[in-house]
């Protein structure tokens, strides 16, 4: 018989890390605010892709953005030039935001005056989908240079996100990337997910991405 115990460190972690989602999910229902999670690797266009949205979106909705980054304030300042309100978020070397993080962000940001928060997360595509942040839905970004191959390497982010984006389609032409065998590789892992092909460069396809989001707050506000 062993004479120490031992801890499993992880369950533990994510269970009270999935108990904190839930009560900050709660609450954000309570206050009509839509929290959309935006995840992506480095270089996708992620941050291209959110500003073109919210230049489709803030004339009709007042939104709030938190930019993750493990250091650079970069992202914050291209969103601020868009006009809505936006906080910087410093994760000190973690590679991804879990609820607690996410909590501290809202906090700061402040929800009373906004129906439709995003968090544009840390980039990368393993930490980020291994930690619920209570966002009310969770959104991808996979650029065409990237590969159709993505995901058959990280498969759990593939399998929690509710809308992907493929960006750059605009570049099909110039790399060995399939969409619809991409396309289908992703409904394998997760038969619910939008997939929605876009262009952040040209504008292609924002617009149906900006209906989904407006359907999702719609149902998201319903009592």
């Amino acid at each position: 018989m062993n004479n120490f115990r031992i801890l499993e460190i992880k369950q533990s972690v994510f269970e009270d890390n999935d108990n904190q989602a839930n009560v900050l999910r709660e609450r954000l229902k309570e206050d009509k605010t839509f929290l959309l999670n935006l995840m992506s690797s480095p270089g996708s266009g992620k941050t291209t892709t959110l500003t073109k949205t919210i230049n489709t979106l803030k004339n009709e909705m007042r939104i709030g953005v938190m930019e993750a980054d493990i250091d650079s304030d970069v992202d914050a300042h291209t969103i601020s030039k868009t006009g809505v309100k936006v906080i910087q978020l410093h994760t000190g070397g973690m590679c991804h935001l879990d609820a607690d993080m996410t909590k501290q962000g809202l906090e700061a940001l402040g929800t009373e005056d906004i129906d439709f928060a995003i968090l544009e997360n840390v980039g990368n595509l393993v930490c980020p989908a291994e930690f619920d942040t209570g966002a009310s839905k969770n959104a991808m970004v996979l650029s065409v240079p990237e590969g159709d191959d993505k995901p058959l390497k990280y498969p759990l982010m593939f399998s929690i996100v509710d809308v992907l984006l493929i960006n750059k389609i605009d570049v099909l032409e110039h790399f060995d990337f399939d969409l619809e065998v991409c396309k289908e590789r992703v409904k394998k892992l997760n038969p619910n997910v939008e997939i929605i092909p876009i262009s952040a460069r040209t504008g292609e396809g924002i617009d149906k991405f900006a209906d989904w989001i407006r359907e999702e707050v719609r149902k998201w506000n319903q009592v």
